[in-house]
């Protein structure tokens, strides 16, 4: 009997998890969409600008201490003014569109329904979701879900240089 009750429960657990994972699947595939199609209008109501500008802002001030501490100073001072640029440079459609490559989403590519973006997204213990290319594989875009209810780009785990202009 225990057996069966810990078979539910987990069963319970994986249900609950698969449906996460398809809610956020809809809004992944409108932001997959908007890359495609360099619609920046979608694009900026599925991203949640402040979070990945944080994100983006660490790992290049990150980045610039690693190659010089001279430069790191120089971020560390520039900081906020660096993240508000690379924001605005960088959070946008065209430059997300290595990243849909990256995944096998070329201009030409039939992007998949909700369910089969939804077997590419893994479920991550504080309530978020990432994207993977493989079961086995690291998270590359990671997406929150927002006051509104929709599920909205909030990371970006993938190499710095992917993201080009």
């Amino acid at each position: 009997m225990r057996a069966v009750l810990i078979a539910l429960v987990a069963l319970t657990l994986s249900a609950c998890a698969t449906v996460q994972k398809l809610d956020a699947a809809g809004d992944v595939h409108a932001l997959l969409i908007s890359i495609r199609d360099n619609d920046r209008a979608t694009f900026d109501s599925l991203v949640d600008r402040r979070a990945l500008q944080r994100e983006i802002q660490g790992r290049l001030m990150a980045e610039a201490s690693k190659k010089d501490e001279r430069i790191a100073v120089l971020a560390a001072l520039l900081g906020p003014s660096v993240a508000e640029v690379a924001g605005n440079a960088l959070i946008q459609p065209n430059v997300f569109r290595a990243v849909a490559e990256y995944y096998g989403y070329t201009p030409q590519t039939r992007i998949p329904g909700q369910i089969g973006i939804s077997t590419a997204l893994r479920q991550l213990p504080d309530g978020r979701v990432c994207a993977v290319k493989n079961k086995e594989g690291p998270c590359m875009l990671t997406f929150t879900k927002a006051v509104d209810g929709r599920w909205k780009l909030s990371g970006f785990d993938g190499e710095l240089s992917m993201l080009r202009m």
